[in-house]
């Protein structure tokens, strides 16, 4: 058989269109909810997403000549004071010796950690604009749950007196299902668009908030799958419930 190679690399392009699409569909059925202008904001997210990747993803050279530079500076200074020190070997004392080795382990150990320093500010520089969005990403998948929290399926085709303070419930069996739908979906694109993170710059940091986002996302859309699935085995009619604990 003829070997197909597979494509395991997420495309964030064909993630952008998907958004896009999803915040269409979700205008053309609840042009004025909230989940639809949040759906707009996820949109601005996951366009600084795209351009934040392309950051990432780019070598800053600027960064990397200017820490070349400071390093083979800090090596050459180094080699430099070594080579005015004239050693006796014959007349050095035992504390000249120990005073010689602590002044050049001390320069040595800040050398090293200048170099440290400058070899992963890139690294750090890009991290920090990942964490920034990734934090706002984290806090999207949040508001989404707050928008299906009050969402009950058994509560559809109920007729009761409102109270004051009761939720407003508007929508029939199959809107419900679709808002629910639109829930999840928004959900799993918030873990696609984190993934792009991870996928661009596998950092430690960074791949321990994605996979955090990750957990956090299917969590959420576990619930309202099983609202779904309720939904699915609830009659639609309208109904006199005289329960009054049901809200």
């Amino acid at each position: 058989m003829p070997h197909t190679e597979v494509n395991l690399v997420l495309d964030s392009t064909k993630i952008m269109y998907t958004i896009k699409t999803l915040e269409k569909r979700i205008e053309d059925r609840f042009p004025e909810s909230s989940l639809f202008k949040t759906c707009k904001g996820f949109i601005q997210i996951a366009d600084h997403s795209q351009d934040n990747i392309d950051y990432i993803k780019r070598p800053n050279l600027p960064i990397r000549y200017f820490s070349l530079v400071i390093i083979l500076m800090g090596v050459i200074a180094l080699i430099y004071s070594f080579s005015l020190v004239k050693f006796k070997f014959s007349s050095m004392t035992f504390v000249d010796v120990v005073t010689l080795a602590e002044a050049t382990i001390n320069d040595v150990v800040l050398l090293g950690a200048a170099i440290f320093f400058l070899v992963t500010f890139e690294v750090r520089l890009k991290r920090n604009k990942a964490i920034q969005i990734l934090n706002q990403l984290r806090g999207l998948a949040h508001v989404i749950d707050m928008h299906q929290l009050t969402k009950d399926p058994v509560m559809v085709g109920v007729i009761k007196l409102k109270t004051y303070n009761s939720p407003e419930r508007t929508l029939s069996k199959f809107e419900l299902q679709r808002y629910l739908d639109y829930c999840s979906e928004m959900l799993s694109l918030i873990g696609k668009v984190a993934a792009l993170y991870s996928q661009s710059l596998p950092d430690d940091v960074i791949v321990t908030v994605v996979n955090e986002i990750e957990s956090l996302t299917s969590g959420l859309s576990r619930k309202v799958w099983q609202k779904i699935i309720i939904l699915g085995e609830v009659d639609d009619n309208p109904r006199l419930v005289l329960n009054m604990d049901v809200e």
